[in-house]
């Protein structure tokens, strides 16, 4: 699932939110409840519900690259199509500004590494002085560009950002939590893993339909089988 808060700058005032978009102060209680419904639905020790935003935010607890490009420190890592073939930076970005070509006459690989789009990205990481200090930084990126209002944009802090601090306040200990359980399932695994290849180096090959020599309850061939069976075939 993804929730994109609606938020478009005032067509009278671009320095200042539409009268529409939602509050930081409601937004950042939307999440904080999204969150608990999230978290309680756990079965063991899994998400049984899979919401974009919180398991992007749950890599920046684990050192892994977060999927989605608001909580990485640059973006511009993708770009968007239009129907008529017109390229541009990004889906928030459909403006003459950042058109940076067209299919049918450009290389898309080639626009995707323009100078231009490298630009674009690296607007993101221009970011205002209170989010350079701010202790949630490494989660949070100073949030999508698209964020930031004013003449300096990119400078801007977040109109989100009460919400984001609101919602790491709420969560922090709890993402801490779910990261060391799963620091420890992946030591657990390769321990696994290594017992597996020590089995099978010793001559022991299971049958394909046999338990998995690594524990995991698996058949062998759905499990260390799978990629002994890659290994074997070259």
């Amino acid at each position: 699932m993804q929730f994109i808060p609606c938020l478009e700058p005032d067509p009278r005032d671009q320095d200042i939110a539409a009268p529409f978009s939602v509050s930081p102060a409601e937004y950042g209680a939307f999440l904080c409840e999204l969150f608990d419904c999230w978290i309680d639905d756990f079965q063991d020790g899994r998400p049984t519900t899979f919401i974009r935003w919180f398991d992007s935010v749950f890599g920046t607890y684990v050192d892994v690259p977060p999927p989605e490009c608001t909580l990485m420190a640059e973006c511009g890592h993708y770009v968007v199509i239009e129907h008529n073939g017109d390229v541009y930076s990004c889906d928030f970005y459909v403006e003459p500004a950042w058109r940076l070509g067209n299919v049918l006459a450009d290389n898309l690989v080639d626009l995707l590494n323009s100078p231009r789009q490298e630009q674009f990205g690296r607007r993101k990481a221009e970011l205002a002085d209170n989010c350079q200090t701010c202790r949630w930084l490494t989660h949070c990126r100073g949030g999508c560009p698209k964020e930031r209002f004013g003449a300096v944009a990119a400078a801007q802090p977040s109109y989100f950002c009460e919400a984001y601090q609101t919602f790491f306040r709420h969560a922090d200990d709890r993402l801490r939590g779910l990261a060391d359980d799963w620091r420890q399932a992946q030591r657990t695994s390769a321990e696994l893993c290594r017992h597996a290849s020590r089995v099978l180096d010793a001559g022991v090959r299971p049958g394909r339909n046999d338990p998995c020599p690594c524990g995991s309850g698996r058949k062998y061939k759905r499990c260390c089988g799978a990629s002994a069976h890659v290994t074997d075939a070259g």
